[in-house]
Parts: C-alpha cells; sequence; structure tokens
C-alpha cells in the first residue's frame, strides 16, 4: 500500500480508502447498503490489514445509520486510523435542516461527533456546494470549527472547478483555514474531472479522493452488452448512478477492461482501480464493498502494475474530448502551457492530430 500527502498537509493517507456506503440501509439507501455491525467490522479489520488508514463516512448516508455502524465497527481502533465524514446534505423538511450554513454545519458536526462516538473529524468535507450560503460564512464557521479542535482538517465534495477557486481565494484573503482536498468523481468512463478539477488539484496542491472509482458497479464487468445485469448488483436494481453518455462507448471501455483483466488472471474491477490510482492527481480510491470477496480484490488492485502498452491502450480508448479552450490552445500552437494542463493537454493534441490527418486522407 502507498501513502501520500493529503494535499498541502502532513496528513498521509493511504491510496485506497474504505467508503461506509454499503453501511446501514435505509432513507433512500436501501438499493446500495446492507452491511451491519459485524460486516462492517470485518471489512474495516480486512482493509486495515492490507495497510488502508482512511475511512470515508458521511451523514447522508442512510442518514446517520452508516455514521453509527462505523462506530460500533471501529471501537477502540478509532484512533489508529484517519476518520471523515461528511455534511451539508438535505437531512429533513427543515430549510435549516441543509446547507452549509454556520447554524447548519456546527449542528451537522456535532451530530456526527455523537454518531461516530468521537470527541473530533479528521477530515470533515462539505458534501455539496451551497449556491445560497455566502462563501465567508462557510469559511468562519469551518475555520471556527477547526480551532475548536472538533474538525482536523476540512475538504470539499463534489465542487466545479470555479466553486473550488472562490474557496481557496476567500480564505486566503480573509486568513482563514483553507480546504485541503476535494472529493470528486472520476473513471475511466468518466474523465470529464480533467478539464478543470484534476489541474486545480496540481495546480493548488489539493487532495483528490476519488468516490464512486467503479462507476458505482458500472466497471466491475457485471454489465455487459447484450447480457442482461444481475438484480443483486447496484447497476441491476436501479440505482440510479451514475450518468453514462454514450452507453456503445462505455461498453468498449467495459470489454477492455475485462481483456487486460485475464490477461493478468484478474478481476476487470482490479485493472481499472490499478490504472485510475496512478493517474496526475489521484491521491486515494474510494471503495467501498458489501461482500469480503470483492473488498480483497479491491484492495489487491494497490499491487497491480498495468504495462505501459495497457496504460496507454485504457488512456486512448477512454479520452475525453478535447473542448474549448483546450483544442483552441492545442491547434494554435500555445506555448507556455501550464503544468498542471499538460498531462491532460498532450493527450488532447494526439487526438486533434489523428483527426486532423484523417481529413487530410479524406480530401
Amino acid at each position: 500500500m502507498q501513502y501520500r500527502p493529503l494535499g498541502n498537509s502532513g496528513l498521509m493517507v493511504s491510496s485506497l480508502t474504505l467508503g461506509t456506503v454499503p453501511f446501514g440501509g435505509s432513507h433512500g439507501f436501501e438499493k446500495a447498503a446492507s452491511v451491519d455491525v459485524k460486516g462492517a467490522r470485518r471489512l474495516l479489520d480486512i482493509a486495515f490489514d492490507a495497510g488502508v488508514n482512511l475511512v470515508d463516512t458521511a451523514d447522508l448516508y442512510s442518514h446517520g445509520q452508516a455514521e453509527e455502524i462505523t462506530a460500533k465497527a471501529l471501537g477502540d481502533k478509532r484512533q489508529d486510523i484517519i476518520l471523515a465524514t461528511k455534511g451539508r446534505s438535505p437531512l429533513g423538511d427543515d430549510p435549516n435542516a441543509s446547507g452549509a450554513s454556520r447554524y447548519h454545519l456546527i449542528r451537522a458536526v456535532e451530530a456526527s461527533l455523537k454518531r461516530l462516538g468521537t470527541d473530533h473529524i479528521d477530515l470533515y468535507q462539505i458534501h455539496n456546494w451551497d449556491g445560497v450560503t455566502p462563501v465567508e460564512e462557510t469559511l468562519e464557521a469551518l475555520h471556527h470549527l477547526v480551532t475548536s479542535g472538533k474538525v482536523r482538517y476540512w475538504g470539499t465534495s463534489n465542487y466545479t472547478g470555479w466553486q473550488m477557486m472562490k474557496t481557496l481565494g476567500k480564505a486566503e484573503l480573509h486568513g482563514l483555514t483553507k480546504p485541503i482536498s476535494q472529493q470528486i468523481y472520476y473513471t475511466p468512463e468518466s474523465r470529464e474531472a480533467e478539464y478543470e478539477l484534476m489541474p486545480l488539484a496540481l495546480d493548488q496542491n489539493l487532495g483528490s479522493l476519488i468516490w464512486g472509482p467503479l462507476g458505482e458497479g458500472f466497471l466491475t464487468g457485471k454489465v455487459r452488452r447484450g447480457q442482461p445485469t444481475p438484480p443483486d448488483t447496484r447497476q441491476g436494481n436501479g440505482w440510479p448512478e451514475p450518468y453514462v453518455h454514450d452507453m456503445e462507448r462505455a461498453y468498449d471501455i467495459i470489454e477492455t477492461l475485462i481483456a487486460i483483466g485475464e490477461a493478468h488472471d484478474c478481476s476487470p474491477a482490479r485493472v481499472c482501480l490499478a490504472w485510475l490510482k496512478d493517474r496526475p492527481g489521484v491521491t486515494s480510491l474510494i471503495v467501498g464493498a458489501r461482500s469480503e470477496a470483492h473488498l480483497h480484490d479491491n484492495l489487491a488492485a494497490a499491487e497491480l502494475t498495468l504495462s505501459e502498452p495497457e496504460r496507454r491502450q485504457l488512456e486512448q480508448l477512454t479520452r475525453p474530448a478535447p473542448l474549448y479552450p483546450y483544442w483552441h490552445r492545442v491547434v494554435a500552437g500555445m506555448d507556455r502551457l501550464d503544468p498542471a494542463e499538460k498531462p491532460f493537454l498532450d493527450g488532447y493534441a494526439e487526438t486533434i492530430k489523428h483527426r486532423s490527418d484523417d481529413r487530410a486522407a479524406d480530401v
């Protein structure tokens, strides 16, 4: 297991994180969660034995039940690991039981502390952008929580690039505690994070924790072209995520993951995680499993090294389209490329060249 700095901090986290969405199973999470305290304790032990040192949960997951199960399953191991949770999501009909206001965040942290049975949260994350609360109010609340000792570090989740930069800029302007991480969705099938969020992470030295790296089970090999999806899987029982732009392209990606997995005598899920964990800017992949077998398989990705041809094959197949202004920088031959963007612009340049060559051949 590798350990990497979490953004601009001295905190070292494992390249794989244990997620707790599967813990509990209520308030809309019935299709994704079914693990009780006994099962959670076993999954945590397996993860810790493999070197995982970060556990991620949220007040939204089964509306607090996942946090409660996590606390009971951790027991006296709480102080041996890094514990992360999230708040901001609507947890009731009260209009103030949501958002990133000072009122809601402080109440949410205190409620999470109680459910988690701890006196502090190592990493507290704002689960989504609040477009109503002034960002200064959110920052002041989080600064208070950090200076009070209830929170050690804080981060964001599901922010856009401009929202993250606004947050960082306002924190610096007012001398308030900055976020050290972002939790975002990023998979071989869905690489939109490479347009803004991953260059931002590299430029601003932000940690990037990747949720749903297997596409909520979509990239495990259970979903195949022309085959029914097993009903006992998240993708077969009507779970709404992920949104897939192009199913035919997605099927091609899945078949390639399967083929590479066969070459390594391992699952396509393990190949997916092995490729993603070493992408530029990635700090840790959050894996969640309902069975011990699936968790063992996911954790084995830490030891899997793909060959350079295999990595390149997946990169080329899954490369996102060069949108504006990225294609313009390439076709205009711009110099002085930003080091944070260059790992991604190089791919766009190759795509544009191939398409230009094809167009010239058709003339």
